[in-house]
């Protein structure tokens, strides 16, 4: 129980630290890419979230609101790593630009 409220805890802040990093950046496409990365965060918070509910009470009910987290969890956590991965490489391609 305690690991999965540590990731919990780590998951929102890194969360909440790339959300205000995209308010920091001007670059539309760094924005972007936080974006992808606060997306895998706030996936991997529902997903353990969904877990850790599941864990503390055990019941029915709870089984089925974790698979409905742990689903919605998973879809954002793929959904950010696609855009994030697609962003960081548009990126490297924009740097290959400029320096040639």
């Amino acid at each position: 129980m305690l690991i999965f409220s540590t990731l919990i805890l780590v998951s929102l802040v890194l969360y909440i630290y790339y959300k205000v990093n995209i308010t920091r950046t001007r670059d539309s496409l760094t924005q972007l890419y936080f974006n992808g990365k606060a997306r895998i965060c706030l996936g991997s918070f529902v997903f353990f979230f969904g877990i850790n509910q599941y864990l503390f009470y055990g019941t029915k009910l709870s089984l089925y609101i974790g698979i409905v987290f742990l689903l919605l969890g998973g879809m954002q956590m793929y959904t950010g790593f696609k855009s994030s991965r697609h962003y960081k490489k548009e990126y490297q391609k924009q740097e290959a630009a400029v320096s040639n």
